[in-house]
């Protein structure tokens, strides 16, 4: 747990200290990227508390989610749609769900 807070804390330094600029046109993907990162690591974190962690699960995911999230936007791009809202309509419920599921874990200790 503590390599999750330092790394929080860096990245959080990094982010106020190093600002960068998303172009608006790739604002839609970078915004599903964040989205299927934040799921990916919420996900971890209920893993982690279920005692069912497992790195190789955790990398695969974070990969595969980005991938698909981006693709899905990309398509959506390409089809003239705004497909990424959904994108991101499932993946902020993904995050409420595990979010939820993460509450009851630490209610029950």
């Amino acid at each position: 747990m503590t390599y999750a807070i330092a790394g929080l804390i860096i990245g959080i330094l990094a982010g106020v200290y190093c600002p960068f600029y998303v172009p608006k046109e790739y604002s839609g993907i970078f915004s599903v990227a964040l989205m299927a990162a934040l799921d990916t690591g919420f996900g971890g974190i209920k893993a982690s508390l279920e005692g069912l962690f497992d790195i190789s699960i955790f990398v695969s995911g974070f990969t595969v989610n980005i991938l698909l999230a981006a693709f899905f936007c990309y398509a959506g791009i390409m089809l003239g749609i705004d497909f990424y809202l959904v994108v991101m309509l499932v993946f902020g419920m993904r995050i409420f769900q595990n979010l939820a599921i993460i509450r009851r874990l630490y209610l029950k200790k």
